[in-house]
């Protein structure tokens, strides 16, 4: 029974995530240039989710390693997606996690969903102009950056201008490789209660 209502928690977690992250899947119902961002363009977009991750790792002390992974694009919305090389120990990725939290609320996100799950913990928030962001860990406690625009008017992407700040990688990304004093050390933070 257990394992069934396990498996249900995250499925819906997925459903949900699926729903917010999928920029036209928030204003369906709007044609180009009609929603919050009129006159905007998918570059614009991109550009905007650039802005919104930058200012987010900027947020993350001691610094963090990424590369930009990949763009993605719908019918009218964009999503940008980084991954973290930087190793988080799963002691410190509640802590991670918070510092995250913390600025999107700062920035007034409005938080939608913290998934607290011990393997894979999430965080989903939306911008008040409709932008999804996601930050997850998956495999071998990777942890991923994702955001996606809401509707805006069709234009072809460029990649982002800012190179990633650690090394970059030919072909597939691996795992987590690079070691920070405090993000991998496998202890809790002293004095401090992780966040979900």
């Amino acid at each position: 029974m257990r394992g069934i209502t396990r498996t249900l928690r995250v499925a819906c977690a997925v459903v949900v995530a699926g729903a917010l992250l999928a920029g036209c899947g928030l204003f369906g119902d709007l044609k180009n240039g009609q929603g919050p961002l009129a006159g905007m363009d998918m570059q614009g977009a991109a550009e905007r989710a650039d802005g919104m991750f930058y200012a987010t790792v900027g947020a993350i002390k001691p610094e963090i390693e990424w590369v930009h992974y990949t763009t993605t694009t719908g019918s009218c919305d964009v999503t940008r997606y980084w991954t973290v090389m930087t190793v988080v120990s799963e002691q410190r990725r509640g802590n991670f996690l918070g510092v995250v939290e913390r600025f999107w609320k700062a920035s007034d996100f409005r938080i939608e969903m913290v998934n607290p799950s011990k393997e894979m913990p999430s965080i989903i928030a939306v911008s008040k102009d409709g932008f999804g962001l996601m930050v997850k860990f998956g495999y071998k406690g990777q942890a991923f950056f994702e955001v996606t625009s809401p509707c805006v008017d069709e234009s072809k992407v460029a990649a982002p201008e800012k190179g990633a700040n650690g090394r970059t990688y030919d072909g597939e990304i691996p795992t987590p490789n690079v070691r920070s004093d405090f993000w991998s050390a496998e202890t809790p933070v002293p004095g401090s209660i992780p966040s979900p």
